[in-house]
């Protein structure tokens, strides 16, 4: 019988809220079982395991983050949209870490085709016509920002930026100053 209430969606926005708590890495069927204060066999009538949990989570977060940094980009280009999008990524991470580390889940192939990750591809790429960058230099750029936003976010989220006196946010703006450059003298060759 299917507990009153408990529904699939519930149930996963209550992971993700769980995830930002205790870390994505402890989210389980169990652990979100004593949250509910039910059997975990309860759960089953709508997960089908830790993973399907872990996944559903990561989509949800991509999904989130998809649509803030679509909400950021309205209406910029160039530098103004990188900054915009650079800002979107950074403020997730930092109010939802452990949705953050969920949308890094890999994902199966065709679970990942039909994801909001594909709204990031297209919206970085977005961003790159801006730039007038030619293949293989825009998938090269993506590739770029990528690491470069999901390295200092993780870096700073682990605490990698208390020791210094120079504020995050003057060295995050400096970055998205450098990465403009960058892209903007690449789109000159």
């Amino acid at each position: 019988m299917v507990r009153v209430g408990l529904t699939t969606e519930r149930l996963v926005r209550a992971g993700a809220e769980l995830a930002d708590e205790v870390g994505f890495d402890e989210v389980t069927v169990t652990a979100l079982a004593r949250r509910f204060d039910v059997k975990v066999a309860s759960l089953y009538a709508h997960l089908k395991n830790s993973q399907d949990l872990r996944t559903r989570i990561a989509l949800l977060a991509l999904e989130e983050l998809a649509d803030e940094v679509a909400d950021a980009l309205a209406g910029r280009a160039g530098r103004d949209a990188l900054a915009a999008f650079a800002a979107a990524y950074r403020d997730y991470a930092r109010r939802h870490p452990g949705r953050y580390a969920a949308a890094q889940l890999r994902l199966d192939p065709e679970t990942a085709a039909a994801s909001a990750g594909v709204r990031h591809a297209q919206m970085t790429r977005a961003i790159l016509r801006g730039y007038d960058l030619a293949e293989p230099d825009q998938t090269h750029a993506v590739r770029m920002l990528g690491s470069v936003f999901h390295g200092y976010v993780s870096l700073e989220a682990a605490g990698g930026f208390s020791h210094t006196p120079v504020d995050p946010q003057q060295s995050w703006d400096w970055i998205v100053d450098s990465l403009d450059a960058v892209l903007r003298s690449r789109a000159a060759h």
